[in-house]
């Protein structure tokens, strides 16, 4: 029996055997606080590549020190990063799956920076952010740059895609977002402008059969946040600047009001749909959609065109092979490692 679940995707020069991602998480894992990945982050994501994952999308990689969340996050602002980043390459090509890397900066979520930036001088509530200091429109100018830079480098480590972080709260979505940006300069006019500027400079350092993704809150939750219709505004701006998929979560920008709904399997799965039927471009749904069913069902009614799996994974790097069993795949064999072919 086919599904719709286990169908190829290819988009440009991007072909995947299969529609699930693993969506970015970070694991706060560097060693020395110099953002290049180690043997944890090497095994974590070719584990999932031998697991039967069609896409593996890095963590989120920033582009300057103290753009991390912490100073334990990976980071790509030196090419002496790139060495250990070709090596997971690497490792997951060579167990059949396609790979990723979330490009980021954390903005004023940036936990151990000693003084994060931002659009505006407006803190994130609580313990631990620290108030930040607003960017100057040329520092805003270097941002840019700096994700152009790390383009660069995931390009030349060998990566298959791009996504870029736009969502949960990070400095993209901070500048995209009226409860965050209060610039007065050509960055706080338009809120699309800094995203739209960084898609400009990261298309410039891709091959031009490289996709680029970009991740969105298709809503904010905290009292006055934007809704899907603002959402979808800024995804047909990003997408005429070079966007080829947008992977639609929500939230992040800061403490959810009455706008939140409960989490439930599937819950963000009609904003990616609203999305993909006002764009007409591919999008990856994600959100509590680790059961297969579920999963299956997001792609066959076409809410979304890829499925990312997120704890779901961490709790079995096996999830594709085991939903590929689970969904009776009529050739499910071929998605299960041989050598572990006899414990199925």
């Amino acid at each position: 029996m086919s599904t719709h679940l286990f169908t190829p995707f290819r988009l440009k020069d991007l072909e995947l055997k299969n529609r699930i991602v693993m969506a970015p998480m970070c694991q706060y894992s560097v060693t020395a606080k110099d953002g290049i990945p180690n043997d944890w982050h090497y095994v974590h994501y070719v584990t999932r590549a031998v697991g039967g994952t069609g896409l593996i999308i890095i963590e989120m990689t920033d582009v300057e020190p103290d753009g991390r969340i912490s100073d334990y996050d990976l980071g790509l602002w030196s090419d002496d990063h790139i060495p250990a980043f070709a090596r997971i390459v690497q490792g997951v090509h060579a167990n059949g799956a396609k790979v990723g890397i979330q490009i980021a900066h954390a903005g004023r979520k940036a936990e151990d920076a000693a003084e994060p930036v931002a659009p505006s001088a407006i803190q994130f509530p609580g313990a631990p952010y620290k108030m930040p200091r607003a960017l100057t429109t040329s520092e805003v100018q270097d941002r840019v740059r700096m994700f152009g830079d790390a383009a660069r480098r995931a390009v030349e480590a060998g990566v298959d895609t791009i996504e870029l972080h736009g969502a949960h709260g990070y400095l993209i979505h901070q500048f995209q977002s009226a409860l965050t940006n209060k610039r007065d300069d050509v960055y706080g006019q338009d809120l699309s402008r800094f995203g739209v500027e960084v898609i400009q400079a990261v298309k410039k350092e891709m091959p031009a059969g490289m996709p680029l993704i970009f991740r969105i809150s298709a809503v904010e939750y905290a009292d006055g946040g934007y809704d899907v219709d603002h959402a979808i505004e800024l995804s047909k701006a990003y997408v005429a600047a070079g966007v080829d998929i947008i992977h639609v979560s929500t939230g992040g920008e800061g403490p959810a009001g009455a706008r939140k709904p409960g989490n439930y399997p599937g819950y963000q799965v009609p904003f990616a749909r609203k999305i993909r039927e006002a764009l007409n471009v591919p999008v990856i749904a994600v959100g509590m959609l680790e059961d297969p069913a579920l999963a299956e069902a997001v792609v066959g009614n076409e809410d979304a065109d890829l499925v990312a799996i997120a704890r779901g994974m961490l709790r079995d790097p096996y999830w594709a092979t085991h939903a590929a069993v689970a969904k009776k795949h009529g050739d499910h064999d071929r998605h299960i490692p041989e050598q572990y072919t006899r414990g199925y």
